[in-house]
């Protein structure tokens, strides 16, 4: 059975549109005329990783975390995955949420198990959430697995969230300081100069080079945006090449301190995902190998990778990742701690936690250090354009007097 999206009309010329269940895309005409409607459009809602799908339902990542928390909370409740899946498409807000719950429950009534639906919309599920579904369907706890996953998604969502409000007012002043400086080179400084430029007095060299960028960014300030555009591209476009990007992952690690900031971020990750499949009953070689496709720098998720080929071997995840020297300490002694009481999972989560305090304790830190370094460096700019225009002011009432 497969789930289809249509649009259709009835006979007093009423637009219908929703999501309908059937063996095949004759059959759900026939189904819609049955109603009295007149089908006007019908795509299948089957999504597929592959290319060539007709449609792909998307939904936010507030929204998959509603849902998931909805999820859990009718799972709890003794309600089958079936039945759950009805209610949350019946009070689900968007159509886009719809199209995806009817695509999973269509996968789910054709006798595939929770964890294959999910696989058919990987564009929308992460891998940490197919795996711990999975493991969850196993053991017969889906429910406190999404309650888990629930709580993950939240905590990430926070966490992004105080990370861009952290940046939006030193992106405005940014913002402010460029625009502030291209007027005062582009309008204000060629009106001063030009009376200066009249006289038979050699300008001082600050001047001097005042008017030659003022002229440059009169006479091709149009090229900046277009360069710019293509600059963006252009790294872009390099660093889809795996080399490139990991050499750019390194130098952005040896930074002092944006480098400690995204390796804490990345470890808080890591560490969200290992506890909820560990927790949730997935070997650990597996729960590895779903951490290590969250992780974006190339050189942790290296590290990670050496790290789970010794663990195949025998050896503790702590000693592993230790060895490695790509990971806090913290996290490393937390999780030998976990490995030696047998309390891997608990030992993860607070890890996990610690280390998401740490990444917004560091935002703040950088948050508070960015703002005076731009403003001192606004305040810089205006100096030196206020220097070069009052030099030859200077110096003419210096031979005056």
């Amino acid at each position: 059975m497969s789930a289809f999206h249509y649009r259709a009309t009835d006979a007093g010329g009423r637009d219908s549109r929703g999501v309908l269940e059937a063996d095949s895309a004759r059959t759900a005409r026939a189904l819609l005329r049955e109603r009295g409607l007149f089908v006007l459009e019908l795509d299948s809602v089957i999504a597929h990783t592959g290319s060539g799908t007709p449609r792909r339902p998307r939904i936010r990542e507030s929204d998959l975390t509603l849902l998931t928390r909805q999820w859990a909370t009718l799972l709890a409740s003794g309600l089958t995955v079936e039945q759950s899946l009805n209610a949350l498409i019946d009070q689900a807000e968007t159509e886009s949420t719809r199209q995806l719950l009817a695509g999973v429950r269509a996968e789910v009534l054709s006798g595939h198990s929770l964890s294959a639906a999910l696989e058919s919309y990987a564009h929308t599920f992460p891998p940490i959430y197919r795996a711990s579904v999975a493991a969850g369907d196993k053991s017969g706890r889906l429910a406190d697995v999404l309650e888990q996953l629930a709580s993950y998604l939240e905590r990430r969502g926070s966490l992004r969230q105080k990370t861009m409000q952290a940046l939006l007012y030193p992106a405005i002043v940014a913002t402010v300081a460029v625009l502030v400086v291209i007027a005062l080179m582009t309008y204000v400084v060629p009106q001063v100069v030009t009376v200066f430029q009249q006289g038979s007095q050699t300008l001082p060299p600050l001047t001097r080079g005042l008017i030659v960028l003022s002229d440059l960014l009169r006479n091709w300030g149009w090229l900046l945006p277009p360069a710019l555009l293509c600059t963006i591209l252009a790294a872009r476009l390099a660093l889809k090449q795996e080399a490139v990007r990991r050499r750019w992952h390194a130098r952005l690690l040896a930074l002092p301190l944006l480098g400690r900031h995204l390796r804490s971020l990345e470890s808080a990750r890591l560490a969200s995902t290992l506890a909820i499949l560990c927790g949730s009953g997935v070997a650990l070689l597996a729960a590895l190998e779903a951490g290590r496709q969250v992780l974006v720098l190339l050189p942790l998720r290296d590290a990670l990778t050496r790290a789970a080929e010794q663990v195949r071997e025998g050896q503790s995840l702590a000693r592993a990742l230790g060895a490695s020297r790509q990971y806090p300490a913290l996290l490393v002694h937390l999780i030998a701690n976990g490995e030696a009481t047998g309390r891997l999972g608990e030992m993860l989560d607070r890890a996990a936690r610690l280390q998401q305090q740490d990444v917004e304790n560091r935002s703040a830190a950088l948050t508070s250090l960015l703002e005076p370094a731009l403003l001192l460096v606004m305040g810089g700019l205006v100096l030196l354009i206020v220097l070069a225009v009052m030099q030859p002011i200077i110096e003419i009432n210096t031979m005056m007097n």
